[in-house]
């Protein structure tokens, strides 16, 4: 048995922030944005939580599928900025869409949350004790960012998508392979400096804006290129595939020169690569599921096609998965 997705959708907040927005309020310009990171433009929520944004598309995944809420077995919820510390957004999620019948909890994997949550998912199925999963990644990080800090608020957005996992006897298709890593030594690069048990929220860590995100964006750019890079390539020798073999690459959306460096690696041209990154930004464990939400809404991924999904995220957590597209055309 073969974990594959079923069903796929995606949401984000309808308020559209260009680079002028920050020019007007920030030593900065829309031309060192755009040639630093490849974004233009990103969407904010600046009200409601991050079941705010996955709502929509978990209702709108279900119903390509054809299944009610209350079919749902299981609900998985990737991100890091989960509507409280507890309860579990799936909790908030599974009350809102009616999904009586279903357990569930998050996962926080940062940016390489959709790619831990799938493979997590994946082998639930295939243990045949699931029938099904919906698949809910995303993140609200407008509710994390210093928009004092131009070095970090420019870099991220709100959004994400939710998929059916389901299992399937049809061995050409499906959740293939994985490779996925983690390094803790990458802490202090990448990071949020409260909140946590570690330093509790106070007055203290509130006037020091410690419940933003920390990033040395140099740093983390370095092992970013690597990371991405030779695990999306590791993946493609370990399953004897070469470039041609590859339908498209599905990358995090944090830096467009980090997603250029992995094409490189893996011998793709820019036609095979997914890049959005330039209207929604940095969605944190939203990129990819909008990416191939995209793809698929744009009729331009077919049954059997190859896609490699690759990730880098505070942890460090990186990694790569092999997917064979399970699902027809989108009529």
């Amino acid at each position: 048995m073969r974990a594959t997705i079923t069903a796929i959708a995606h949401h984000v907040p309808e308020a559209v922030f260009d680079n002028h927005w920050f020019e007007s309020r920030l030593d900065t310009t829309d031309e060192w944005i755009q040639s630093r990171t490849g974004i233009r433009e990103r969407h904010f929520a600046f009200e409601g939580g991050l079941s705010d944004i996955l709502v929509p598309s978990a209702l709108e995944a279900l119903s390509r599928r054809g299944l009610r809420p209350e079919d749902v077995e299981l609900i998985i919820v990737a991100t890091v900025t989960g509507d409280r510390v507890f309860p579990s957004t799936a909790s908030i999620i599974q009350n809102k869409i009616g999904a009586v019948n279903a357990w569930g909890f998050d996962l926080a994997g940062a940016c390489s949350g959709f790619l831990y949550a799938l493979i997590t998912a994946a082998k639930m199925v295939e243990s045949g004790t699931i029938k099904n999963v919906l698949l809910c990644s995303g993140d609200k990080m407008s509710a994390i960012t210093n928009f004092e800090d131009r070095s970090t608020c420019v870099l991220f957005g709100d959004g994400g998508g939710c998929l059916v996992i389901e299992p399937t006897d049809d061995n050409s298709i499906g959740i293939i392979d994985y490779v996925l890593k983690m390094d803790g030594r990458g802490e202090p690069h990448l990071h949020q400096k409260a909140g946590g048990s570690l330093r509790p929220p106070s007055i203290e860590t509130v006037t020091n804006r410690e419940h933003f995100v920390y990033q040395d964006g140099k740093t983390v750019f370095k092992s970013a290129v690597i990371g991405m890079a030779d695990a999306s390539h590791e993946i493609m020798v370990r399953n004897g595939l070469e470039a041609k073999d590859i339908a498209w690459l599905i990358p995090h959306q944090a830096n467009l020169r980090i997603i250029d460096a992995t094409a490189q690696r893996m011998g793709l041209t820019k036609d095979k690569v997914m890049v959005n990154i330039d209207r929604y930004g940095n969605t944190t464990a939203g990129t990819i599921p909008i990416c191939i939400s995209e793809l698929y809404e744009q009729r331009k991924i077919q049954k059997g096609d190859a896609l490699v999904l690759s990730s880098f995220g505070a942890g460090y957590t990186w990694g790569a998965i092999l997917v064979r597209w399970g699902l027809e055309k989108m009529q």
